[in-house]
């Protein structure tokens, strides 16, 4: 063994062995625990790390190879009433390892001289990895904003259900199975839930759950081992690689949840498996009158401390791994504002918006924010940076209440589908910045939402306690499932109408796995704990929601049909080339009575002129006429007079029903009259001119 070097941080190859690096200011000593075999009861070797360089712990060890099974036993001061937490006795994990082994049970308490020595038996190890893989000709797609349709899935809940028949159920290599699918239905981008080692919180083993979702991170370079084939230890790391070069090649980006707020530590009484034995004050927002108290603006337990340079690195090095090695093209970063809390407050300028703004690397991939947390100011929708997009949840909400009936939505509704410019325009950003969306993992599916008015969470073990209350849902007529054809026929057009409206809204669209197929979860609106059918994809409804199926296909076909629908800037009313970008109507061709709370309905004509080509193509005219209504009777709506030369076909009409709702572009059909449309009650058309 010599001094090794402090760079880079966690386990690295050099040829002749391993460099092992661990950064912490506060311990006495720190010990690097080497096993035989992941399993192995006891480490056959315990070596003292003797060199530290700027409070970084390393050493080099001759003879390491790829697979072999590490942890650490860090000491110091324990200290609750100062913040420190060491405890020599436990086995911990790197945080800068690759790849896991094993999984924690309760073995110790955190309490300082408890036991004798942990064993692995209680806790997982971490593992040296070869990052070395055949990435063969695999790019980025790199996918303009505008061209972006995404897709949320746990990749678990892709394959696990029986009816996807996959090889691998319920894995990164299963994952690849539901390609075919993607791509028919126009996905170009997935958006994945957590994929990160994670913990199970001790309540839910004990009820005999998990953490399904995976939003308690303890490992944020490891792929989570539960979702590898376990045929060998770390073999995750190359599936998920396997995986994104699958995703790559079929033409859809692939986009990792990521969750940097808060560890999987949890609060005081929480286990330690990382870094609260290796640093606590480091690493978490302790509370300065308190320091045994941990700061939590996750109401997860605790925050990690990005006003701390070893932490925020930390993050910066992770990001930069799953880039680079494990070529995944972009982050949605849950709960992001407690990522940029210079000292508690919300700040652009925060260290962390800094390092992302200024990283060569990670200022070229796509930047989603889940722009709200449990601060005391913790709806920050608008004030993320100007390279970052949002989950808009204000679309949502919008979008949710004016389709269930709600008065007074005709204007906000109007902001949204124009890109809500309120939100973004000011800051110097596109409607891109906007991530649209009707439903996410966290809350009710899209058929729970017309299903359902009250969550069903009583699995979940929290007696219904968990969960939100506030849905903006609508059952349209009996509560859960129902065999009533006329609730069951409502139901059917408020989910057509919301996709209706989802896809010609300007901004990014994203769709929940599952919703395309009308998928349920029997109205749990917090399936974080049900690994099981509740969340899994039942594949067998792509067949018994054909007819909705292939309404969103053809809708994200229409989308990508015409440019009026995906233009880069806010709908304004505004001449464009000689054409006014959007003029919104009523149903008498007038401009809508905006301060009407009774104004159940909202027309607007999108027009767009796409210039000469480059090899001497005739330009092409863009211009569709779209009516959103959610009054609950039939009334006839003025038409205005087509382009020149073009006259109006009908692409979508929501009331029609299956397979007449919808159009495949460049097959809509005339309309007879031309200045006239009967829309049905609560029916949503799209006319395209031709």
């Amino acid at each position: 063994m010599t001094e090794g070097h402090l760079y880079p941080l966690g386990a690295s190859l050099t040829g002749t062995g391993g460099n092992f690096a661990l950064y912490s200011r506060h311990a006495t000593s720190v010990f690097l625990c080497l096993f035989d075999r992941p399993g192995d009861p006891a480490p056959s070797r315990m070596i003292s790390v003797g060199s530290r360089t700027r409070f970084v712990w390393h050493c080099h060890v001759d003879g390491i190879g790829p697979g072999q099974a590490y942890g650490y036993c860090v000491d110091g001061p324990w200290d609750p009433l100062r913040g420190h937490r060491f405890n020599r006795h436990k086995l911990l994990l790197d945080p800068y390892a690759h790849a896991y082994h094993g999984e924690y049970r309760d073995g110790l308490d955190p309490v300082r001289g408890e036991g004798a020595s942990e064993l692995s038996t209680f806790a997982p190890l971490s593992l040296v990895v070869d990052d070395a893989f055949d990435w063969g000709n695999d790019r980025p797609p790199s996918i303009p904003l505008p061209e972006l349709i995404v897709y949320e899935a746990h990749v678990k809940g892709l394959t696990a259900h029986p009816s996807a028949r996959s090889a691998h159920p319920g894995t990164y290599l299963g994952a690849a199975d539901v390609i075919p699918h993607l791509r028919r239905l126009g996905v170009n981008a997935i958006e994945l839930l957590p994929v990160h080692e994670h913990h199970s919180e001790a309540r839910l083993v004990a009820q005999g759950l998990t953490n399904y979702w995976g939003y308690n991170t303890v490992g944020f370079f490891a792929p989570d081992q539960r979702l590898g084939t376990g045929t060998t230890p770390g073999c995750q790391v190359g599936e998920f690689k396997r995986m994104v070069k699958a995703f790559h090649a079929a033409g859809i980006e692939v986009i990792l949840d990521v969750v940097y707020n808060h560890s999987g530590e949890g609060d005081a009484d929480g286990p330690t498996l990382c870094l609260r034995g290796i640093d606590n004050t480091t690493y978490y927002q302790l509370d300065g009158a308190d320091p045994s108290r941990y700061i939590d603006t996750t109401g997860c337990g605790n925050t990690l401390n990005l006003d701390q340079p070893p932490v925020l690195r930390l993050v910066m090095d992770s990001l930069r791994y799953w880039v680079q090695v494990m070529h995944v093209d972009g982050f949605r970063f849950d709960l992001a504002p407690a990522l940029g809390r210079a000292r508690g407050r919300f700040d652009q300028l925060s260290g962390f918006f800094m390092a992302m703004s200024q990283d060569p690397v990670l200022s070229r991939v796509k930047l989603i924010a889940e722009p709200w947390d449990f601060a005391s100011d913790p709806y920050q929708v608008g004030n993320f940076p100007l390279e970052w997009s949002e989950w808009n949840g204000r679309y949502r909400d919008c979008l949710r209440r004016f389709i269930k009936g709600d008065p007074g939505m005709v204007p906000e509704l109007a902001t949204r589908v124009a890109g809500s410019a309120d939100l973004y325009r000011a800051e110097g950003r596109t409607p891109y910045a906007s991530i649209n969306f009707v439903t996410c993992h966290d809350g009710f599916t899209l058929n729970d939402l017309i299903s359902y008015e009250r969550k069903r969470n009583q699995a979940n073990g929290e007696a219904n306690r968990d969960g939100s209350d506030e849905n903006d849902a609508r059952n349209w007529g009996e509560e859960g499932p129902s065999d009533r054809p006329e609730v069951l026929a409502l139901r059917e057009l408020a989910a057509r109408n919301a996709v209706v409206t989802l896809m010609v809204s300007r901004g990014v669209p994203m769709l929940l796995g599952g919703d395309e197929m009308l998928r349920t979860q029997g109205g749990n609106n917090n399936a974080y704990c049900q690994d099981n059918a509740t969340s899994w994809i039942d594949w067998s409804l792509v067949e018994t929601n054909r007819g909705f199926v292939e309404l969103c296909r053809k809708l994200i076909a229409l989308r990508r049909a015409h440019r009026a629908l995906r233009g880069a800037a806010f709908l304004t009313g505004v001449r464009h080339d000689g054409i006014l970008d959007v003029q919104w109507f009523d149903a008498e061709l007038c401009e809508p009575r905006w301060q009407d709370r009774a104004l159940r309905h909202l027309a607007f004509r999108l027009q767009s002129f796409e210039a000469e080509s480059e090899n001497g193509d005739t330009g092409a005219r863009n211009d569709l006429y779209i009516i959103l209504s959610a009054e609950p009777k039939t009334r006839i709506f003025l038409l205005p007079p087509p382009s020149p030369g073009f006259a109006w076909h009908r692409a979508v009409d929501t009331s029609l029903g299956p397979p007449g709702d919808a159009a495949e572009p460049g097959f809509e059909i005339k309309l007879d009259l031309q200045d006239i449309y009967v829309v049905n009650a609560r029916a949503c058309v799209i006319l395209v001119g031709r």
